[in-house]
């Protein structure tokens, strides 16, 4: 292992608030990135407060803001604009996540901070995009679902869309946008100029949509909800057993789908012309899902499961936090790690995703829980501000 990050070279500005700018920063940060977040004085990221909480501490901010600085700088202003740009000379990337034409009218646009510093990359996330008749247009991850075929394919049949658990959309973003910047990040190696990363949420949704198009283009088809299954996709659904649990289990390829009729001891459904194809298990999926249950009902999900691993047949319990949290695998593979947090003590949160072999990411730190935690060590150590200039810049509520 590796002493230096992979991207212990690389300082970030992040402006974003909330999910999709911030979750941007909070990768880079994951592999070594300096990151230091800005947040306007007296008016802290909402993020701060979202979510669950213990004793009033929010439970989301310490995982979205690990491994990052806080400062705080009021952009609204000239002298915090100018202050920005003086950071900008040492900067790699910014990340914001505003409305489109907020940084150019804040006198940042990325003109204005790429002639100060050519080699700057701005990753730029918003609703939909820098350009084109909706660019203004506010837009949250759940619009961006939404609007990026999502929602629609989400829930029962006879139910209205539904949204998955989590900030999907903000997180698809995200992850685009950090994609992209690490390609701008190494195309810098060979031009030695940066450019802009323009990500939009309902792109980002849309990208993962597979073939939506061309379903309804060649197919006249138009995906909808079908809730636990794949039209035309079997078996691949949940199951239920017999102490009254769920089971996973996907077997929809032809050589998985006879070892799944070995582990239910009847194998010669493999060969019946109802499930011998792709097609035909499609065709009669309703059957075929009421045979698998039948199976699955005769025996405890712990029992289910151990005989479909034996036949190699893909298959798992719906877990909740406390089984992720019991689970042997997650350890093994450290995907919930501890890090002390200043006033709850050991705080678990999700560990680095991907596992490099080398150089590993790592989490150094919970969010900083104080806004402008460090001020002093950017704006004395880095600007070399003196501690008179630092204290009149607060009095005036510039930082």
């Amino acid at each position: 292992m590796s002493d230096q990050l992979p991207l212990g070279d690389i300082r970030v500005i992040e402006l974003g608030t909330l999910l999709a700018g911030p979750f941007s920063g909070r990768l880079l940060a994951d592999f070594g990135a300096e990151v230091i977040k800005v947040e306007p004085p007296g008016k802290s990221d909402p993020m701060r407060n979202w979510g669950q909480s213990k004793d009033g501490v929010g439970l989301w901010w310490p995982i979205q803001s690990r491994n990052k600085k806080s400062i705080t700088l009021n952009l609204r202003v000239e002298e915090g604009q100018n202050i920005l740009k003086e950071m900008v000379k040492d900067a790699d990337v910014i990340i914001e996540n505003f409305r489109p034409g907020t940084m150019e009218k804040w006198n940042l646009s990325y003109e204005e901070l790429s002639a100060i510093n050519p080699k700057l990359i701005m990753v730029r996330t918003s609703g939909y995009g820098q350009t084109g008749p909706y660019k203004h247009r506010a837009g949250f991850g759940s619009v961006g679902e939404a609007m990026g075929g999502l929602r629609n394919v989400t829930g029962f049949p006879d139910r209205p869309p539904s949204r998955i658990g989590v900030s999907i959309g903000d997180t698809l973003a995200a992850l685009f946008s950090t994609v992209g910047c690490l390609v701008a990040l190494h195309e810098r190696e060979r031009s030695g100029v940066g450019q802009v990363v323009d990500t939009a949420l309902y792109e980002s949704v849309f990208s993962v949509m597979e073939s939506l198009i061309p379903d309804y283009l060649f197919a006249g088809y138009i995906r909808e909800r079908m809730g636990n299954i794949l039209p035309g996709v079997a078996p691949s659904n949940i199951y239920f057993t017999k102490d009254k649990t769920y089971i996973v289990i996907g077997a929809n390829a032809d050589n998985v789908f006879r070892r799944l009729c070995e582990a239910m001891e009847q194998p010669y459904l493999a060969d019946d012309p109802r499930f011998s194809t792709h097609h035909a298990r499609g065709e009669n999926m309703k059957v075929l899902d009421m045979l698998i249950e039948d199976w699955t009902k005769s025996l405890d999900a712990k029992d289910a499961l151990e005989i479909l691993d034996e036949k190699g047949v893909p298959s798992g319990l719906i877990y909740t936090a406390k089984e992720i949290l019991e689970d042997p695998h997650y350890q093994e593979r450290e995907m919930i790690v501890n890090v002390e947090h200043p006033e709850l003590g050991e705080f678990p949160m999700p560990g680095i995703v991907p596992k490099l072999s080398r150089t590993p990411g790592k989490v150094n730190h919970v969010g900083p829980e104080v806004m402008g935690k460090h001020n002093d060590e950017v704006y004395r150590n880095w600007l070399g501000y003196s501690e008179e200039e630092v204290e009149r810049l607060k009095e005036t509520s510039v930082i």
